[in-house]
């Protein structure tokens, strides 16, 4: 994961030519943890801080009326705001699109950044909407049967991609089986929690 996201922080850089106006918003959960640590990489490449913070989507998901309710989440934009600059959203997993669209939306409500960029440690495949990852760690091949879950030291205690088929009649959600061992993720029977980043 440490090789993945210095190799993005140096992709950002080169793709903006530099840390001049960028700034990272992560989606939370695990995306505003993921943007701090991309923002500390560029800082070390380049020798200053880059701004970065968060970005709560909850009341501009498409599946409000459907899931059970949420709570509204941080939404932290730097001090020079995101007029003007080169933005680029973080998540862990990208799968349908429908999460980062919802991103999309609320920064319409913030400001006007000259461009914007996605940034995501595993692309999963599966879209739903026409959208891209710009910056991708992991591409990883799944299955729609196949769970993907991201843990990071700071939010789980270890860093790891976790990977699980579900039990396809199970009533619960904590019901899995393990997928075939790949050798760049880490299955765990024990990780039927849900799905981040959508």
């Amino acid at each position: 994961m440490a090789r993945s996201l210095t190799r993005m922080a140096h992709e950002l850089l080169e793709a903006n030519r530099g840390p001049d106006d960028l700034v990272l918003l992560g989606i939370p959960t695990r995306g505003v943890e993921l943007a701090r640590r991309l923002a500390g990489r560029i800082g070390d490449i380049e020798g200053h801080p880059v701004a970065q913070g968060s970005l709560d989507i909850t009341m501009y998901r498409d599946d409000l009326r459907h899931q059970r309710l949420r709570a509204v989440g941080n939404t932290s934009i730097p001090a020079r705001g995101i007029d003007g600059a080169t933005l680029v959203l973080v998540d862990d997993v990208l799968y349908s699109g429908r999460t980062v669209a919802a991103a999309l939306d609320a920064l319409k409500d913030i400001g006007r950044p000259r461009a914007i960029r996605l940034a995501v440690l595993v692309d999963r495949g599966h879209r739903e909407l026409p959208i891209r990852a710009d910056h991708v760690g992991k591409n990883l091949p799944t299955s729609q049967a196949e769970r993907v879950r991201v843990a990071l030291q700071e939010t789980d205690g270890e860093d790891a991609v976790l990977l699980w088929r579900a039990e396809p009649d199970s009533p619960t959600r904590g019901a899995s089986i393990p997928t075939t061992e790949r050798p760049d993720v880490r299955t765990d029977r024990d990780a039927g929690k849900s799905e981040e980043g959508q």
